[in-house]
């Protein structure tokens, strides 16, 4: 088989990076800069690109005859913003600059070299169409790429580090959706493979769709035949839309990268070539169509005096850059929907006609809106663990110092207190049984007794306990210990109950008798 791919859109979203400049630092010498022996800080110098990421620095004096600890120059990066594409490479606009001087008595056109990591910022040049290389100066204009694919920029011949935010010996990194410093939050993972089972019947399958936007493509044809890319002949970068294509082959392995972001939908497929299977493998991050996007604030709270202002964030598709319902973000655990942010706006006192006003104290300043509970109500059970609810409004207090009761995104700037929680989480009072009595006897059988308290969590002497589950406080008792009875002296009849009752039977039989 041989792959496919197909461009069905040319949608290409342009990658703005937007990064302010840093405010002008003051001359004068602040706390942390009042090095022994120097003087205050410079001004900041022109900057020594207008786009692209350039340079700039500030130089202070040494006030101590040259024996001050530190450096007297520092840097930061300015003109942050992308140059347009006709503008070209700098690095290459520098070699070009050599095109009219003579080297070795020959004019060349010169070109960039590629990176060199044992000098990368020195400008080495190439001469077009030879293989001639040479350094044409030591050290390349400060804020020119080490290179290509980096935002590392070189300050007087050395190369420094420089993250996404387009500040010097930032550490910030895209994370693989893109964001600079984000957390992968804002796409998806996609990976597996197919064995799409070509056939001359069926010569051509679709195997995967990439969407617009996606990025990290790796897309790999594993197979004992040779797999043709019908749209690039041969390996290397080929342009695709307005994506650059990384494409490999090799005896039974064909290699598709673009790291993107992918300006259309990519559909991967593959053609019959032959009647083995390839088994085709891919991988890419896939954006989360539907992303929070910060509004712009709302309008000031009041005229004057001193309020503030909210935003909040809408829903978009980001495919199409239209806000949608909310529920669209909500179904992507991975959106987590930004906190609303507040600013104090419109501080300037309220005027009169008369000029200013007697100053009320509403006036000065609008309190920002506040959570506001009711009690708790009572526990639902009085022990063993129960809850207790109460009700959460957002109120704000209005410019006549009335509080009223507002929406409930207007409070978003601090947490919710909590409107349920548990109470009497201690356990119920239970019987306590103490040690058993000895038994009542001293030999056979007898009973012992014990005492049964009610008693709470804390030990103490209460009631409450279930009667029906109180232990019981007797129960029989034997001692193994045999019983000895002293010897009879007379026979049992003899003894007096059996006495007087024979003799009372003898009574009741001489009174029934009749006389004669």
């Amino acid at each position: 088989p041989e792959c496919v791919c197909e461009v069905s859109a040319q949608n290409t979203p342009q990658i703005i990076y937007s990064t302010a400049l840093l405010s002008p630092l003051r001359t004068t010498r602040s706390d942390e800069e009042r090095d022994t022996g120097w003087d205050a800080w410079g001004a900041w110098s022109d900057c020594s690109r207008t786009c692209g990421g350039g340079a700039s620095y500030s130089l202070r004096r040494c006030l101590n005859g040259g024996n001050c600890e530190g450096r007297n120059i520092r840097y930061r990066t300015c003109s942050n913003t992308d140059c347009p594409p006709e503008s070209g490479d700098f690095r290459a606009q520098q070699c070009s600059a050599h095109n009219d001087i003579k080297y070795q008595g020959q004019t060349y056109e010169w070109i960039p070299v590629t990176y060199d990591p044992i000098s990368p910022c020195a400008l080495r040049c190439q001469a077009r169409g030879k293989s001639l290389v040479v350094e044409l100066a030591p050290k390349v204009l400060d804020g020119t790429r080490c290179k290509a694919d980096s935002l590392d920029i070189c300050i007087s011949g050395i190369c420094q580090e420089v993250g996404c935010d387009r500040q010097l010996g930032s550490n910030a990194k895209e994370d693989n959706c893109g964001v600079c410093a984000g957390d992968g939050s804002t796409c998806r993972l996609v990976r597996g493979q197919a064995l799409p089972h070509v056939s001359p019947e069926e010569p051509i399958k679709t195997v995967i769709e990439v969407p617009m936007g996606s990025r990290g493509l790796r897309i790999t044809a594993k197979g004992p035949d040779m797999i043709e890319e019908v749209v690039f002949s041969s390996s290397g970068s080929h342009a695709l839309g307005n994506n650059t294509v990384e494409f490999q082959r090799g005896a039974d392995r064909q290699t598709l990268r673009c790291y993107g972001p992918l300006s259309a939908d990519f559909t991967i497929k593959v053609k019959y070539a032959g009647p083995k299977d390839t088994v085709m493998q891919f991988m890419f991050y896939q954006p989360i169509r539907y992303q929070w996007r910060e509004t712009d604030f709302f309008p000031c709270s009041v005229t004057c005096g001193g309020g503030y202002q909210l935003n909040s964030a809408d829903c978009i598709d980001i495919r199409y850059n239209k806000s949608v319902a909310e529920h669209l973000c909500h179904s992507f655990p991975e959106n987590t929907k930004p906190t609303p942010k507040l600013k104090e706006c419109n501080m300037d006192p309220c005027l009169e006609s008369d000029g200013f006003k007697e100053v009320m104290p509403y006036d000065q300043y609008q309190p920002l809106p506040r959570w506001e509970q009711n009690p708790w109500t009572s526990c639902s059970v009085s022990c063993g663990g129960g809850s207790q609810e109460r009700s959460v409004v957002c109120v704000e207090e209005d410019v006549h110092g009335q509080i009223v009761q507002v929406e409930d995104w207007k409070c978003a700037h601090s947490p919710r207190p909590i409107s349920k929680q548990s109470c009497n989480t201690f356990e119920c009072p239970q019987w306590m049984a103490m040690e058993w009595s000895q038994c009542t006897v001293t030999c056979g059988p007898g009973l012992r007794y014990r005492v049964v308290l009610c008693v709470d969590h804390s030990g103490q002497h209460t009631g409450g306990c279930s009667p029906h589950l109180k232990p019981h406080i007797k129960e029989d008792c034997l001692v193994p210990v045999a019983c000895h009875k002293p010897r009879e002296s007379q026979p049992v009849e003899a003894k007096l109950p059996w006495l007087k009752q024979a003799q009372e039977l003898e009574e009741t039989k001489v009174a029934l008798e009749d006389p004669t």
